[in-house]
């Protein structure tokens, strides 16, 4: 397969992802600070999005475990994640969470609980889907091609 064709799928698979929810508009304008100087900046940014995630995720779990619930600390958990997930575009992500802290408001722990599912099941699938595109990423700068960007 050459540079165009690895070309070709990145731009179809971005546009999948932000057709379907998962990214938004934020992660075009990431991929644009994106140059020469740091040709991995997207994926290192990404890849400290999962590695917090992992934490955040893990650290509502644990709040939630408590007795009684600590639906403050959730929603302080909650609201780092909608932020650092509205920041990279990871619209889907950033959409639970708002319906999260609905709930974290409302102290309702049968609606933190599916919501925290939702939020695991969204960030399975995000994680799952962003793979496929930084493969084709690396590809095509290996190959000495420049990474197309949706506008």
């Amino acid at each position: 397969m050459d540079v165009i064709q690895w070309q070709k799928q990145l731009l179809d698979h971005q546009a999948v992802m932000l057709r379907e929810g998962f990214l938004d508009d934020q992660f075009i304008q990431l991929q644009k600070l994106q140059d020469d100087s740091s040709p991995d900046f997207v994926i290192e940014v990404m890849t400290m999005f999962f590695e917090d995630s992992e934490n955040l995720l893990n650290n509502m779990k644990r709040a939630l475990e408590q007795v009684p619930v600590a639906f403050r600390q959730v929603d302080a958990h909650v609201h780092q994640f909608k932020g650092s997930s509205a920041s990279v575009g990871a619209g889907r992500i950033k959409n639970v969470c708002a319906t999260f802290r609905d709930f974290c408001d409302a102290q309702n722990l049968e609606g933190c609980v599916r919501c925290l599912q939702q939020l695991q099941h969204e960030y399975s699938l995000l994680k799952n889907n962003l793979q496929p595109l930084f493969r084709l990423r690396q590809q095509i700068q290996a190959a000495g091609g420049s990474i197309p960007i949706i506008d």
